[in-house]
């Protein structure tokens, strides 16, 4: 079950939120059910997504999987093409951070498929602070969108978060629940 409560993300960027704060999606199989549950959702994907690995791959690969599951449009960021290439992937499309944030700001924009306004936004590898400023910006001036971090480090800014964790190992479990759930 999710929680809603004050925490202290893994990177202490920002931690005064107001009084509303992150829900922790500890379960697997409810982030799932948050995800697949979205009529219209985008993923994210920063430049840490290709850089950091874990036991059975990279971050990116968990990614691509999650959004192949339930056929979720992707954005990718900064030099992601790269690498998605080289993995026989491509994202939908490809923006710099701050002007998709821009764009999903508009709740008459008609994502990027042109199916109509996005209500779940998922973001994964980007640089904490950068991610806290664009998740701060969707809350105030885009009520319409609810986003999830999935990251192992809070993001207090968004209304879900996987878990926070220093351990790799855990946050790749639940990556791999994730996965399962939307199979």
């Amino acid at each position: 079950m999710a929680r809603e409560s004050l925490f202290v993300p893994y990177y202490t960027v920002n931690v005064l939120t107001g009084t509303k704060s992150a829900e922790i999606v500890e379960d697997p199989v409810e982030a799932a059910e948050i995800i697949s549950q979205s009529k219209n959702p985008l993923y994210i994907i920063g430049p840490h997504a290709c850089t950091t690995s874990y036991d059975d791959g990279l971050l990116l690969e968990y990614v691509v999987k999650i959004a192949e599951a339930v056929n979720i449009p992707t954005c990718g960021t900064a030099h992601v093409k790269k690498k998605l290439l080289e993995l026989g992937k491509k994202a939908d499309t490809y923006y710099d951070i701050i002007e998709i944030i821009h764009f999903l700001k508009f709740s008459d924009w008609q994502g990027v498929r042109g199916w109509g306004p996005h209500d779940l936004v998922l973001f994964t590898g980007i640089r904490c602070d950068l991610a806290e400023a664009g998740l701060s910006t969707l809350r105030h001036y885009a009520p319409h969108l609810k986003t999830f971090a999935i990251c192992r480090a809070g993001h207090p800014h968004s209304d879900y978060n996987s878990i926070v964790t220093k351990k790799s190992s855990e946050f790749e479990q639940w990556l791999k629940g994730v996965i399962a759930a939307l199979s």
